[in-house]
C-alpha cells in the first residue's frame, strides 16, 4: 500500500482504504507488505501535523493507529533493488517492496505516477475503491 492509502485510511475511517485495512485485521484474505523503510514512512507521514490534525486525531492516537498498521504488515526483506523505474524515489520505495513482497496489488491513488511500470513485473496497480471491489469478489 501507498503511504498516500495510509493516510487516508486514518482520516477517513469509513472509506475504502480504511476498509482494507480492516479487512487485513480480521481475515486472512488481504496480506499487507511492508518494508523497513516503508513502515518509517507510514510512522513519518501519519506522525505529521497536518495529517493528524485532520483526521481529528491526537498525535498520540495517530501514533497509535500507525502501530497498528504497522502490527498488520508482512515485512519484506529488499532482495532486489530495481531502480529506476519511476520519477519518484518514495514511490520507487511502494514499488520495490510490492515486487520483493511478491504483491498482486499495489494499492494508490497516485495510479498516474506508477504509470504501468507495477504491470511489468506482474502486478496490478489501483485504487482503494477498485481494490476493495476486487477483494470483495
Amino acid at each position: 500500500m501507498d503511504t498516500d492509502v495510509i493516510i487516508a485510511a486514518m482520516r477517513s475511517p469509513t472509506g475504502a482504504s480504511a476498509a482494507i485495512l480492516q479487512i487485513a485485521a480480521d481475515t486472512s484474505q488481504v496480506c499487507l507488505l511492508a518494508s523497513v523503510p516503508l513502515a518509517l514512512e507510514y510512522e513519518a507521514k501519519c506522525l505529521e501535523t497536518r495529517h493528524w490534525t485532520e483526521a481529528q486525531l491526537s498525535k498520540e492516537e495517530a501514533s497509535i493507529f500507525v502501530d497498528a498498521v504497522i502490527a498488520l504488515v508482512e515485512p519484506v526483506h529488499m532482495d532486489f533493488l530495481w531502480r529506476p523505474q519511476l520519477h519518484d524515489p518514495a514511490d520507487e520505495m511502494v514499488l520495490e517492496t510490492a515486487i520483493n513482497g511478491r504483491a498482486d496489488i499495489l494499492v494508490t491513488f497516485n495510479l498516474r505516477d506508477y504509470g504501468d511500470a507495477p504491470a511489468r513485473f506482474g502486478i496490478q496497480a489501483m485504487r482503494p475503491a477498485d481494490a476493495i471491489r476486487r477483494i470483495r469478489i
